[in-house]
């Protein structure tokens, strides 16, 4: 019997890999997402993705979708006793149903996992990491090689005004600056992802204006209002 998992989800292409892993496994059946949300913009967390979108996206997808609505705008405004209690609340309601497992989407940042680890513990509760240690560089051309199709919404400074929006490809992979992860790992980038292997329709969307905010610039990612099946990419 599959051990059933809620998966902590983004929205983007490292979340939507790690479900991919898991929805290949006979150990484990993620039973749901897990999203954080702005209370104030109703955009995911750091991503700044339309909470349309998103749930558009669950929906799509084919799970349940439970959203904790951040106050103060997004994590970085949001105190640390506030987070923890959100999310204590939302683990006690999974263990209610009798999950004890929550998945992420981290790739090798060992101070964040210890993190998440040592917090699940506290409420009686475990983590796993489906992509844990992959070479970036390889998974980043998986994930365009399976079919997965994700914009950027958000980058940073760094990376450059012109990559917010664009489709995550090949293409964009060589003309990314020296130095910055090819899976934006370090925070680099985020991305939404609007189909793949793991969805049963397309996510249609289009781009809207972007905005420079906090060193970063976000792309305002719109539903284009049309449904199409997972196939006609």
């Amino acid at each position: 019997m599959k051990k059933p998992v809620v998966m902590s989800w983004s929205g983007g292409k490292d979340s939507a890999m790690a479900l991919h892993e898991l929805s290949k496994t006979d150990e484990y059946e993620v039973v749901g997402l897990l999203t954080t949300v702005s209370e104030e913009f109703h955009r995911i967390s750091h991503h700044g993705v339309r909470e349309a979108l998103l749930d558009e996206q669950a929906e799509a997808i084919g799970l349940p979708l439970e959203k904790l609505y951040l106050p103060s705008g997004d994590c970085d405004g949001c105190t640390n006793e506030i987070y923890n209690a959100l999310m204590e609340g939302a683990m006690a309601r999974c263990r209610a149903r009798g999950v004890t497992t929550v998945a992420f989407g981290d790739l090798f940042l060992q101070d964040l996992r210890d993190w998440r680890e040592a917090n699940l513990g506290r409420v009686g509760m475990r983590a796993i990491f489906p992509i844990w240690n992959r070479n970036t560089t390889e998974l980043a051309y998986e994930v365009i090689a399976l079919g997965f199709k994700c914009y950027l919404s958000c980058v940073q400074a760094s990376v450059g005004a012109r990559f917010a929006g664009r489709l995550y490809s090949e293409e964009l992979l060589r003309e990314l600056p020296d130095g910055i992860d090819l899976c934006g790992e370090n925070g680099e980038f985020h991305s939404f992802v609007c189909n793949g292997p793991i969805f049963k329709r397309w996510v249609p969307v289009r781009r809207g204006k972007t905005v420079e905010r906090g060193g970063r610039f976000f792309v305002d990612l719109l539903p284009d209002g049309q449904v199409r099946e997972t196939g006609n990419r």
